[in-house]
């Protein structure tokens, strides 16, 4: 399946049986992509981070870290904002009481790309804006 006909199926908000439908589809990619790079749907992946994004949950921000770090071409194609539905600040409190070591790895990233000023002009709803948007 390709990045239309998911779109087609789901669209960008999915409902609670398509969010379960879009994680499984993103752990099978993530797992294609971590065997070899070029073997999962690197931009498939980010629609799938895209729609987990728009659902604003904060127990997928882990997932999307793992979609974002599969391999460098998933890690180039899924934006690091995507971990950030709820907020920057509150996405960081998150990280840093989840005991998953791959959270320290995220929270460590995210602290990163603030202090570069990726996140000067961050909302979430903008960003929301933008994906609707782009993918309309």
């Amino acid at each position: 399946m390709d990045e239309d006909e998911w779109l087609d199926r789901h669209g960008l908000r999915p409902d609670e049986r398509g969010l379960d439908e879009v994680r499984a589809l993103l752990v099978a990619q993530i797992r294609l992509e971590r065997e070899s790079q070029g073997y999962g749907d690197t931009i498939l992946m980010k629609l799938c981070c895209v729609q987990l994004f728009l659902a604003a949950l904060l127990d997928d921000v882990l997932l999307i870290w793992s979609a974002k770090t599969a391999s460098w071409d998933a890690d180039r194609s899924i934006d690091i904002e995507l971990l950030c539905a709820g907020g920057l600040e509150q996405t960081k409190t998150y990280l840093s009481g989840h005991p998953a070591q791959e959270s320290q790895a995220a929270l460590k990233r995210l602290l990163h790309c603030e202090g570069t000023g990726d996140f000067d002009e961050f909302s979430p709803a903008e960003q929301s804006a933008y994906y609707l948007a782009y993918y309309s």
